[in-house]
């Protein structure tokens, strides 16, 4: 029988080499899985043996047992797979037999993980990514795999595995199996532990404990004037302190419990590039490895949420097609780390795509309206050999709050970063520029590195956008304040205190909205014979991300414009693409500027407008 695989997979026919022989899973697998079970089954066995003892009659226990142990050895008599020229297949099911066919050209990653019973049995768990969700019982994924075989399948699964669009293009032969050899481009830290707490994670823990308290009457203790008059001052000092310690004991819980889980996660963390795939392993007691096409790579997110921005550190994910949203390639570190590692993964993608020859066309169209425009592209990427237009970097970092740091190849703390001139390999952008009067932007003709998204400096997007920023975050205070003062003057009396809690939350929102404009920018890095247009772009405060994204990974583009946007004559740019987050903001531009933005990411596809 064979089912369509939810996946996204092609599963109408069986692979065009029938001769490929099927394979089966390692026998040690028969000491693992029917331990597996027995232990998923316990409720059914307490159930059985309650039965039996009730009925004087042991065997009912007995007999589960057997069925759930038989069962389980059953998995490796009807699980066969096979690795053909054109696709994968894994047929397994005893009763329902079950036929999973994935074209290996949907094949995107290649995940491998073992936990501690599969460590000490030399075996692994390999499951094919192929960038669709779907059931876990329908998924891709060998349970039971010598260790010793993953190089080859893994070689096998990604081998010539290249884009729809350039299947034609002829396979070489297989290659001979052997394990990974590159370039570490990321290496885990032990004192990166530190970093740990800083992603907020442990508020969801805290929040729940929090609100539960509340639910069972805790307010109404705490917050009752007859109970704090009838226990006295030091009755209230003491519940006051008893909170107070309360909290700071769930916050050190909740901040062991961050570093125990990134401890157990990414020890031992890696991430070796080969050229042509990217090898991700960490795990302390789950080893997990992971192996990602660098073919399918678009760019890369840094991401810097408030507090691990304060700390100096930042993570990083890849944007990559078919595979999840958020690819993380290193956790929480320290920037300097952060930055090396993603100068390097850019440097390598460029590497790739001086190795790939496609013939790529495109047709562009455009559709507008009066507050929403789109512009759109049948094709899913587009080359381009010439220069276009980027932006003037002159004096932005100080204007837009860019972290000096971000530098090419390995980083030290002893070498810190003073400007583009002292990395070798390395032209500033604005160089040799010339200034068009009509769209404001500046051409280039200084030739940048690979590595310069890491690094360039972002531009600002202008007074109007800063007062977007104050707008919002102080119209909800200011209109706060008017109804207490209405109230005030009604007669009914406003504490004090309330007016010195406005004051303090309005003093925050103005630090808030100030770091909201330093970190909105964008940037054009202009591609050349050798290298793509990158798009930068980066918004946020309390959660911050800077997206690096090649021009030939967008597809389409959304010009939007709020109500509020149109008076303050600003829009939102939204390029569209197959990978990560699918869709990528360049926030509060001044629209005078939206279009020629356009053109210099991806030239040609305004057409007449």
């Amino acid at each position: 029988m064979t089912e369509p695989d939810p996946t996204g997979a092609d599963t109408s026919g069986e692979a065009r080499n029938t001769e490929t022989p099927w394979r089966r899973l390692d026998g040690r697998m028969l000491l693992l899985h029917p331990v597996r079970e027995v232990v998923r089954f316990i409720p059914v066995l307490i159930v059985t043996v309650i039965a039996g003892s009730r009925s004087d009659n042991p065997m009912w226990s007995l007999a589960a047992l057997v069925v759930i142990v038989g069962l389980a050895l059953t998995r490796w008599f009807t699980t066969t797979y096979r690795i053909g020229p054109d696709t994968v297949q894994l047929r397994r099911g005893l009763l329902q037999r079950k036929t999973l066919t994935v074209p290996r050209s949907r094949i995107r990653s290649v995940d491998v993980h073992a936990d501690l019973m599969h460590r000490l049995l030399g075996l692994v768990v390999l499951a094919i990514g192929t960038g669709q969700h779907a059931d876990k019982q329908e998924r891709f994924h060998l349970d039971g795999v010598d260790a010793r075989q993953v190089p080859e399948l893994r070689a096998l699964l990604l081998h010539d595995v290249e884009p729809p669009a350039v299947q034609d293009v002829p396979q070489r032969s297989q290659p001979e199996p052997q394990p990974h050899r590159g370039i570490e481009i990321g290496h885990w830290q032990p004192a990166w532990v530190r970093y740990a707490p800083l992603s907020l994670r442990g508020l969801a823990v805290i929040a729940p404990i929090v609100g539960l308290a509340f639910k069972f009457g805790i307010a109404n203790v705490l917050f009752d004037p007859d109970t704090v008059a009838a226990i006295g001052a030091r009755g209230a000092a003491f519940i006051t302190v008893t909170v107070v310690i309360v909290l700071a004991a769930l916050i050190v819980v909740v901040t062991l419990g961050d570093c125990l889980r990134y401890l157990t996660t990414y020890f031992g963390l890696r991430v070796v590039d080969d050229g042509r795939t990217l090898h991700i392993s960490h795990g302390l007691f789950t080893t997990r490895q992971t192996t990602l096409d660098l073919a399918r790579l678009r760019g890369a997110t840094l991401k810097e949420p408030l507090l691990l921005r304060l700390a100096g550190g930042a993570e990083l994910d890849a944007i990559m097609t078919g595979t999840s949203s958020r690819q993380k390639i290193l956790p929480q570190a320290p920037r300097t780390a952060v930055d090396s590692t993603l100068a390097q993964l850019l440097t390598s993608r460029q590497r790739q795509r001086q190795r790939e020859t496609r013939p790529i066309t495109a047709d562009a169209g455009i559709s507008s309206s009066a507050t929403e425009y789109h512009v759109s592209d049948d094709a899913a990427q587009h080359a381009s050999t010439a220069r276009f237009a980027a932006p003037d970097t002159t004096d932005a970092s100080a204007i837009a709050g860019e972290r000096p740091g971000s530098h090419v190849g390995p980083i030290t703390a002893a070498s810190p970063w003073t400007g583009t001139d002292s990395i070798p390999g390395t032209h500033e952008i604005g160089s040799s520029s010339t200034q068009s009067a009509s769209s404001g932007v500046r051409t280039t003709s200084a030739t940048q590195d690979a590595a310069a998204p890491a690094h360039v400096a972002l531009i600002p997007h202008g007074g109007r956008a800063r007062r977007r920023r104050f707008t919002r975050a102080l119209t909800p205070l200011l209109v706060i304040a008017a109804i207490m003062a209405a109230i005030d003057v009604a007669g009914v009396g406003i504490p004090a205190w309330v007016w010195g809690v406005l004051a303090v939350v309005a003093v925050i929102a103005l630090a808030l909205a100030q770091d909201r404009y330093r970190g909105l920018g964008h940037a054009v890095i202009p591609g050349d014979a050798t290298g793509p247009t990158w798009l930068i772009t980066r918004n946020g405060s309390l959660d911050r991300d800077r997206d690096c994204l090649e021009a030939p990974g967008i597809i389409g583009w959304t010009v939007r414009q709020t109500f509020f946007q149109r008076r303050a004559g600003l829009a939102t740019l939204v390029a569209a693409t197959a990978a990560g987050k699918k869709r990528y903001r360049v926030v509060d531009v001044p629209l005078e500027q939206a279009w020629s933005l356009i053109e210099a990411v991806t030239p040609g596809r305004l057409g007449d407008r």
